[in-house]
Order: structure tokens, then sequence, then C-alpha cells
């Protein structure tokens, strides 16, 4: 009995001296113990993603790639497989698992070493929360009184759907629903039972159990999780042998990308971190929807690299990336002047020296390719073998391809900017066995490219309301992540000319006064030299009615509308369609386009000519949802129009003015700056520079200097060439009632221009329609029409509409004055009412009006 009253009191002591030690160690890391009630709102480190205005992802920002699931959309295999694997007693203890700590204990004392942790999934969690891996007895005992906590704070399914979203599981995939997609491309529902084994053997070492980094070690691991879970009873012994067999399936897979445009991703990257900050941004979850449709930005992206490729094969060919074998490698490093190459990588340059000249091994080729960069849809090849009228290439990963001769026959030599060699008359003209080339697929195979020279931006938007439709930057954000669309101020040229004009037309002038084209001198004093702006190409016509010299973009005439208009009035008037002042340069020379825009720029001031005179505000983030779906921004954009903002709000249009007030005064206004009659005849005369005028029959026709955009065949279109005097910017922004798109093609570097091309007899007319000096016309536009090609597609045909105060009078075509005949001499013109001519022409029609300056006729 004795023994036995010692027994138990030992007994109660250890009893008491446990309970005593464990409320020791509580109070001595009290006060280091995280509060757990944060887990009732927990905010998952959630990726951004960008989605077009139909819904397609096109990018997707953070360090950490999540997708948030909710218990009941996990598989009851996974959930299965992490009990078995993790903690099989999960739902039966309350955090801390005495059977196995036990356990753990028992291998310590037997082992000396530390081999079991005894963690519970409520444990792996505190930890995962709320401390570090670091293998230290303080952090497992916090990591024990934490589990406690949660215990008390959550039920069970809500600690394990915790648990199965925290989860760390290799390659920045965070949480099982994110790592089906890193490892196996698809949802966590669609994977099978190996793989849904694999994914659950992960989280005690993410990195040493990686299908990817350690396949072997990852098998090991899932038939351990297989055998626990026959063993739990959760799988049958045949889904054990089938599941047991599996290959290793898994490669990284990255987001799933619907639409690359990565120049408006980074402008929402942009102003997402200057909204919220960059960890917030990357890490909230937002998911941003903008402005853009993917259509039309795909159709964007073609059209510019289409226009670059067209502008680079008619200038010929620059010669390979790099020519890897039948040359001396050592040759490479000389002095000598005729060096034909870049010089190659150490790499590249070893596997040269070891070949010494003599063709490589493909498997040496293939690897050379894979260390390639990717510049939009280019491919690398290397020539295998060249033939008479054909040369066979290898491409990434050994595929092989022929380039057939009408690929490659635009290639004749690049001399420079303004010279072109002879056309080829073989393949072995133009490639040579080991050259490293670029290629673009088309329709018939592959065809000889090179890294284009100029830059280019096309961008569009509603000029209804400003919302981008398309941005594009560059030909590769790869090569270059300069946005020229909204970053690059280049010099415009002529496509200012609308801006003058309108100003003019906003004081005494109208589309039928003539003006004096005619050459125009100025002697300045100071310098000691004259100032003689000339026409493009240098013809002058004479007294010229201002539809005319606009459409014809007439420089002349632009010089002598700002000596009447003033050059400090003309400057504010051109302010009034968004640009800045310091950008609008204050002397005559702007009315040659010295001043420098963006292209966005440049389409957000022709919008006020689409929408009848008024100032909307770009904006491309339409809006930003929080990582539950609630939105947290609208854009609340300003309308030019009650229709426009009647499509906003979903409100049937009428033309009740009363309803459209009502309309109107729900949505914000944008603000007026020029008036709608002003809008209304710059149209009509941009309208011109696209059809043209006068009598073909009667050989009186002119062609205006935008007449390549008639390939649309829309009556409704209105749009102005840029050129500069040296020929490095070429311009065109056109626009419908609907769209307003720019179009600029220039090379980075100012002191390039863009030269002249000859014909390549190779090639005739049909397939180089363009020959002669680069211009807006040939340059800039061929681009913006290709696009247009699919932005009209999706837009109703509709005319401008005539605004009030307008009149439609017949004039006599020379003289701008009224007339009764109805022959070809004669046309109806649109005034401003009051403005219209009230004289009859003389009967020999010739002009009886002209406005003159200090030299003469103006």
């Amino acid at each position: 009995m004795r023994f036995l009253k010692y027994f138990l009191l030992t007994i109660v002591a250890l009893i008491f001296l446990g309970f005593a030690t464990v409320a020791g160690l509580y109070y001595y890391v009290k006060d280091d113990l995280p509060s757990v009630d944060t887990l009732r709102d927990v905010r998952f480190l959630t990726p951004m993603q960008v989605y077009t205005a139909d819904g397609k992802l096109m990018s997707q920002f953070g360090e950490q790639r999540r997708i948030p699931l909710t218990l009941d959309e996990i598989p009851q295999s996974m959930i299965d497989a992490i009990l078995a694997t993790e903690d099989s007693r999960f739902y039966s203890h309350r955090g801390v698992d005495p059977i196995g700590v036990m356990r753990a204990f028992w291998v310590l004392v037997s082992t000396g070493e530390i081999r079991e942790g005894a963690s519970t999934i409520t444990m792996q969690l505190a930890r995962n929360f709320f401390l570090t891996r670091e293998r230290v007895w303080i952090r497992k005992i916090k990591e024990a009184f934490i589990a406690l906590h949660i215990e008390q704070l959550l039920s069970k399914d809500e600690i394990l759907e915790l648990y199965l979203n925290k989860l760390e599981l290799g390659h920045r995939a965070f949480g099982v629903g994110a790592a089906a997609q890193v490892y196996y491309g698809r949802d966590l529902d669609q994977l099978d039972l190996s793989e849904i084994a694999t994914l659950a053997g992960m989280p005690q070492g993410p990195s040493i159990l990686n299908p990817i980094s350690n396949p072997a070690a990852s098998v090991q691991r899932r038939r351990i999780v297989l055998g626990r879970m026959l063993a739990e009873n959760y799988i049958t012994r045949d889904e054990y042998d089938v599941a047991f067999r599996a290959p290793v399936s898994a490669r990284y897979h990255v987001a799933e990308l619907e639409l690359n445009a990565p120049f408006l991703a980074e402008m929402v990257r942009q102003e997402m971190i200057q909204r919220f900050g960059v960890d917030d941004a990357y890490n909230g979850g937002y998911k941003v929807h903008t402005t853009v449709n993917s259509e039309q930005q795909l159709a964007a992206e073609y059209a510019l690299r289409e226009n670059l490729h067209a502008y680079d094969e008619r200038h010929g060919y620059r010669g390979p990336e790099m020519r890897l074998w039948g040359i001396d490698p050592e040759s490479l490093f000389s002095d000598s002047k005729t060096q034909l190459q870049k010089l190659p990588d150490e790499a590249t340059l070893a596997t040269m020296m070891q070949n010494r000249g003599e063709q490589w091994p493909e498997a040496d080729i293939i690897q050379y390719l894979e260390r390639q960069p990717r510049f939009g849809r280019l491919q690398h090849a290397i020539v295998s073998d060249v033939h008479e009228k054909t040369a066979d290439v290898i491409l990434r990963g050994g595929m092989r391809a022929t380039i057939e001769w009408n690929q490659m026959d635009w290639a004749r030599r690049y001399i420079d900017a303004e010279r072109q060699g002879f056309a080829p008359k073989s393949a072995s003209e133009i490639l040579n066995r080991g050259d490293h080339v670029l290629l673009r697929p088309v329709e018939e195979g592959y065809r000889l490219a090179q890294m284009p020279g100029p830059g280019s931006a096309i961008v569009a938007l509603n000029p209804n309301n400003g919302a981008l439709q398309s941005i594009v930057g560059g030909y590769s954000f790869n090569h270059s992540q300069f946005n020229r669309a909204n970053q690059a101020k280049r010099q415009v040229g002529s496509s200012i000319k609308p801006f003058i004009y309108a100003a003019a037309l906003d004081r005494d002038f109208t589309l039928a006064t003539l003006v004096n084209d005619a050459p125009v001198t100025q002697w300045n004093p100071g310098s000691g030299s004259a100032w003689r702006p000339r026409n493009s190409p240098e013809v002058y016509d004479g007294p010229i009615r201002l539809r005319e010299a606009l459409a014809r973009s007439k420089n002349v005439v632009s010089v002598r509308l700002i000596r009447e208009l003033g050059v400090n009035q003309t400057a504010d008037y051109i302010e009034r369609f968004g640009f800045l002042p310091n950008d609008v340069q204050r002397n005559e020379s702007l009315s040659l386009g010295a001043a420098s825009f963006t292209p966005l720029e440049m389409a957000r001031g022709f919008a006020v000519f689409a929408n009848g005179g008024y100032l909307v505000t770009p904006y491309f983030i339409d809006r930003i949802e929080d990582s539950d779906g609630n939105i947290i921004f609208q854009s609340q954009p300003e309308y030019a129009c009650a229709r426009c903002a009647a499509e906003a709000v979903g409100i049937e249009f009428t033309n009740d003015d009363y309803a459209n007030e009502a309309i109107l005064s729900e949505r914000n206004q944008a603000p007026r700056v020029i008036p709608e009659q002003v809008a209304y005849l710059v149209t009509e005369a941009l309208q011109s520079a696209v059809w043209g005028g006068g009598s073909w029959a009667n050989q009186t026709g002119w062609n205006g200097t935008a007449w390549r955009a008639q390939a649309l065949r829309n009556r409704n279109l209105a749009g102005k060439t840029g050129t500069t005097n040296d020929v490095k910017d070429t311009w065109f922004v056109g626009y419908t009632r609907d769209i307003v798109a720019a179009s600029w093609v220039g090379f980075d570097n100012l002191e390039f221009a863009l030269g002249r091309t000859s014909l390549n007899s190779n090639l005739g007319r049909q397939r180089q329609p363009i020959v002669g000096s680069e211009a807006g016309a040939t340059t800039a536009l061929p681009g913006w029409v290709t696009y247009m090609q699919t932005a009209l597609s999706q837009l109703e045909e509709r005319p401008f509409e005539l605004p009030p105060n307008m009149v439609s009078v017949r004039i006599d075509q020379p003289s701008g004055r009224l007339t009764n005949r109805t022959d070809h001499t004669s046309m109806f013109e649109y005034f401003i009412r009051g403005t219209e001519p009230k004289e009859f022409a003389n009967p020999d029609r010739r002009p009886q009006e002209v406005f003159e300056d200090e030299e003469g006729l103006f």
C-alpha cells in the first residue's frame, strides 16, 4: 500500500509539474505570441490581374501566384491526401496531438535525434502565418500555444481551408489552387490521383520534393503519400497501383494569358502602384478591367509590326544576326574594318572555337537557339543549307523548314537609308550556311526578316469619352520597354495643320476662302539668312481654297494663315486641344509642325474634331475589383455627347432635348473647346484629304495626301498626314465619329532619317507599292489602314451629323464665290450661317478676292 501511495503521489506530482511547466512556458512566451484574431479576416497575397474590356486576361503582376479556393472547391482527394500525410487525427485533437507528441518524444529518446516534429495541421498553420521554420525548441513551444488559440477561434474546416490556401509549394506557387496551375497548367479539380499525391507530398520540402527540380525525390514522396492514403482507406488498391506507376508529368506553366498587351499592362501597373503602393498593388488580388478591346489590340499590334517589316524590306537586308561557322572565329577580334557581325557571347565563342569554322553539331545549334531572346513573332533560325532559290534552316527545338524564294527575294543589300543594292538573283547572294537569321511566320511558311530599324506607335481611343481602344508602343516590349505611344514627344509636321485651320475657321475664314499658294521668303537680319518654307512636293498652285489647301497639305498656306492670325493667338488656340503650353512653340515654324507631341496627345487633339468640339480625357482603366469581386473603383469619364452617355448607362437614346440633358446631368460633361461648326468644317476638309476633289474626267481632279485610306471604302473617314522636313518623323491621325487613331513611325535616335527607297525589280509595283521618299502618307498611313480594317468592322458606319446654324451653298470652285452653274466647275460647300459668300462669280470664274499680307497676295 505504501508503494502504491508513493506511486500515486509521484504521478500527481509529475502531472502537477507538467501543468506547472506548461503554465510557466506559457507565461514565458505569452508576450511574444501574436494575436490570432487576424485569421478571421485573412487577406491572402494574391497577384494583380489585368483584363481587357471583353474579359480576356492579358497580364498578371505579383511575387506570389495564388488562387484562393473555398473548402467546397477543393477536391476531396486532395483533402484526403493532406490529412493522411500531414495529420490523420486532425478532426479529433484540439490543435496539439498528444499521440504525435509522445511518438516524437520516443523517437528523440531512442535515437538521440529530432526526426519527427509532431506538428499538426493547426501547428503548421501557426508557423506559416506567424513564425519561421527555424528548428529551435522555443519556436516549437510558441507554435503549440498559437495552435491552441487558433483551435479556440476557428472551426476545423476553416483551419483546413486556410492551410490549403497558405501552403508554399515551390516556384512561387502558394496554395494548392496555384500549384495545380504552376505544375500542371490545369485547375485543381482536373488533376488525377498521382498529381494530387505529388502536390500533397510537397509541404514538408517544397524545394527538395519538387517534381520539376527533383523528379526522383518527388516520385518517392508521392508513393509515401499514396501509401498513407491506402492505409487510411481513402483509396483502393487498384487506384494505388495506377497512381504508383504514373510517370512524372509536371512542368512549369506560366499564367495562361489570353492576350499579350505588355505596353498597356505596364501602364496599368504604374497606375496601380500610384494608387495603392507596390506591395498592395502586387499582392492585393486586384482585378483591373481596362477599356481596351482585345480584337482591336491584336489588330494594332499586327498592323504596327507588318508596317515596320514593309518599311524594312523596301530598304534592304542588313545581313545575318551572326555567322556561326564558315569563318575564322579569331578574325572576329581583328581590327579589320570589314568585320560583318556582332561579337559572340562567351558560350557561343567557345563553341565556334571548338568547331574551328566547321558546321556545328545539331545539339550545339539547338542549345544556341534556346539562348536567344524572343521578340514578337520573330523566330531565330540557323541556315543549314543554301540552294539556287531556297534555303534550309533549323529552328528552335530542332524543327526544320525551308525558306522559299518569294519569301527572301526582297533582300537586296542595305547600303544606307537612301540607297539599296541590286536585286538578288539567287539565294546564295543573300544567305550562307551557318547564318543566324530571323524569320517571321506567314501563311506560306517562313519569311526572311530582321528586327526593324525604326520605332512606331499606334494608339486609338473613343472620341466620345476618351476610352482607350488599343495601344502599342513599339515592335516588342522585350526589345524596348519605352512606350512611344504615350512617352515619345516627336515633331508632328503637317499633322498640326488642322488645329491651325480650326483657328482660322473660328475667325473670318471659310473653307472657300482663297489663300495664295506661292513661295514665302522672310529675311532674318540677325542670322543674315532667309527662311523659305516650301511645299512638299515643291509645287505651287496660286490662289487655292482652304479645303483643298488642307487636304493637299500646302505648307506655305499654313505659314500665311499663322501670319494673319498671329503666332501667339494661334498657339493659344492650339493649346485648347489639350497640348501643354511648353510643347507649343511660339514662332512661325509652328505652322510647319515644329511642335512635339505624343501619339496619344495627337489622338486626343483630333478627337475634338470627331466629337464636335469637346476635349475628352483619355483613360484606360474602366473598373477595379478587390479580391472578393467588389468594385472599389469605377471610371467616371467625361462624355462629349448625350448618345454616348446614354449608351454608357444603358438608357435608350431619343431626340428629346430635355431627356438628353437629364442623361448628361448624370454623367460628366466634357468641356467644349471649339464650336461644333468649326469641328465639322475641319472634318469636311480632312475627308477631302482622303477622297480628294475636282473632276478627273475634266482634268481638274486632285488627291488628298491621305488617298491611300480609300482602301477602307468608308466615306466617313477623315484624317491628316504629317512629315517633318528631314523625314525623321511620319504621322497619320484619322478618325470617324466613334474612333480616332494615331500612327507614328520614326527612329528612336533623332539623328536618323527614314530616307527613301528605289523599286526592287524582283518585286515590281504590285509587291512594292511604295517607292521614293518616306512620308506620313507612305510610312505611317499604311499601318493605320491595316489597323482600321479591324477597328471599323466593329463599328457602325455613321456620317458626321450636320450641326445647327450651318448652310450649304453651291460655289464656283476657282473663285470660291456663288454660282448657278452645275457642271464640274462648281460644288456644294458648307458654311457657318452668315459667312457664306454673297456675290456670284464672274463669268470667267477667276478669283475675285484673295487675302493679302505685306508681301502681296496672302
